[in-house]
């Protein structure tokens, strides 16, 4: 629930499914698919964000990028 004053947005990346986002230190059986998660993001359009993040990503198990592709698509 959002009211009508400024916001941050903190997103988590483990919430994504360890398919889409592997390179985290707890990854989530049966978490959200990439396009969900994007498709959420957008539905906030039009909140005031003063700041966001994006956090849980870990380099050491994104041994292809991929965890770090979905964080900067999300970001």
């Amino acid at each position: 629930m959002l009211g009508n004053g400024p916001c941050y947005l903190s997103f988590d990346i483990d919430g994504l499914d360890p398919g889409f986002a592997p390179g985290t230190d707890t990854p989530e059986i049966g978490g959200l698919a990439s396009g969900q998660a994007r498709a959420i993001l957008r539905g906030m359009a039009g909140v005031d964000f003063r700041g966001a993040d994006v956090v849980e990503v870990a380099p050491a198990y994104d041994v292809a990028e991929i965890t770090a592709l979905a964080a900067a698509t999300m970001a």
